[in-house]
């Protein structure tokens, strides 16, 4: 999808609209206010699993949207421990071990509604470090920027693990073709990718540094981060400095 949005909202909804008016957006239904699913997702998948990048990998922060069922599916059965960010941090962060987890039973165990009968909770303070992370994106650039629904979910959730002293690391997501922009606004808390994977292709950026910005507190007011409980543990972490 061509162009250049001087509108983060403008660019989500050209992608949206995009991906419906060229019938492959894919269940949940309407796309839009989501990280939306798309035709060859699975595709998508096999080619970031297959990049050398993931060779070495041993656990990931991974996001529970519906594109990237098939990236969690697929880690686990090369035996990669996923650690989950369930929505908006309410009942925190799940991990699954597919060691604990039949194969037969990894495609269940990699969605948000069967996930939880073998997930274990993981209270935020005792998240170890991961390999990478894997995000969900409504939008990108080739350059690496990404473009997140405007909740701001993917951004808090990296910093929360910048709060915790873990060290920056690759963050990589999947996309449609139709999902990839010309440019659109970016701010300063914004992850930066280090690969995109789309049915098609792999895009690598070249020297994409893993972001590494904690928790802007001061634009964090109570009523966004109460309900979270990860998110309020982290706040006290940092008053505690």
């Amino acid at each position: 999808m061509a162009g250049v949005f001087t509108s983060k909202d403008d660019a989500r909804r050209a992608v949206w609209d995009g991906l419906v008016e060229a019938g492959v957006a894919r269940f949940p239904f309407p796309p839009h206010g989501r990280i939306p699913n798309f035709e060859g997702a699975p595709q998508a998948a096999e080619r970031l699993l297959n990049h050398p990048l993931f060779h070495d990998v041993k656990a990931i922060k991974v996001n529970a949207d519906a594109p990237q069922r098939a990236v969690r599916e697929a880690a686990l059965a090369r035996g990669i421990v996923l650690y989950v960010a369930t929505p908006r941090l309410r009942d925190g962060i799940k991990r699954l071990d597919p060691e604990q987890i039949p194969p037969q039973k990894f495609a269940q165990a990699a969605t948000l509604t069967k996930g939880h009968r073998w997930a274990q909770p993981v209270p935020l303070e005792e998240l170890p470090s991961v390999d990478l992370v894997v995000t969900g994106a409504v939008g990108v650039t080739r350059e690496g920027h990404c473009l997140g629904k405007g909740s701001g979910e993917g951004d808090i959730e990296y910093a929360i693990l910048h709060e915790l002293g873990h060290a920056p690391v690759p963050i990589v997501t999947t996309v449609h073709p139709l999902q990839i922009l010309a440019g659109f606004p970016i701010a300063a808390h914004d992850l930066p990718l280090s690969l995109i994977a789309t049915p098609d292709e792999v895009i690598e950026v070249a020297g994409a540094p893993g972001a590494s910005h904690g928790i802007d507190w001061e634009r964090l007011p109570p009523d966004f981060y109460t309900p979270m409980e990860g998110l309020r543990q982290a706040k006290g972490a940092h008053r505690a400095r």
